[in-house]
């Protein structure tokens, strides 16, 4: 069986079942990865403190826009936060908004991705080589619960009116046994990193 490797985003509207592209697009994954499970170090955008608590933690979709997309992993939980650092994007040929329930950066540009990620609810061809796609929504309940959040009330700057919370982010490897401890969790510290 091929591994595969799962995040599941605990939020309080429900879990989200995300299946990652490592082989695909390994420095991202490993990226996400690495900040879900405190593998990796970030630098605070409030304090400037650097931290390896999970990034993702607590943190809230900013910014949901009906019949597109629901975007967060932002630190400060207002669309300007980041992990203190950037890195390069990674477009893979396979790899297209064609469809929707994908996983991908949230940029500023290009080579300037971070922490910030959205899911898409619908095709989004106009992305194509300007985000980078690193995951897709696994199954039909996760897709029901990221319907659900794409059509909470927002506000201003499609600011969700009551906050929509990501409390924590499970990493799970399966389908192989080398690499994997007693529960079957992966932090993706030995990820492959050629594609």
């Amino acid at each position: 069986m091929a591994e595969q490797l799962h995040a599941t985003l605990k939020t309080d509207r429900g879990d989200i079942r995300i299946r990652l592209f490592p082989n695909h697009t390994p420095a991202t994954v490993r990226n996400f990865v690495e900040l879900a499970g405190g593998e990796r170090a970030w630098k605070n955008p409030e304090t400037g403190a650097e931290s390896t608590e999970p990034l993702y933690d607590g943190t809230v979709f900013h910014r949901v826009i009906s019949g597109f997309m629901i975007q967060g992993g932002d630190p400060l939980g207002t669309g300007i936060g980041g992990p203190g650092y950037q890195f390069a994007d990674e477009f893979h040929p396979d790899l297209s908004f064609n469809r929707p329930y994908l996983v991908a950066m949230a940029n500023a540009g290009p080579g300037t991705n971070g922490s910030q990620f959205f899911i898409t609810v619908s095709p989004t061809v106009w992305l194509n080589r300007k985000h980078t796609i690193f995951g897709e929504v696994a199954d039909p309940e996760s897709r029901k619960v990221v319907d659900a959040i794409a059509a909470v009330p927002t506000g201003r700057d499609h600011r969700p009116v009551e906050d929509v919370v990501i409390e924590t982010v499970l990493v799970e490897r399966t389908g192989q046994e080398q690499g994997k401890g007693q529960t079957g969790k992966d932090t993706g510290k030995d990820m492959e990193t050629t594609g």
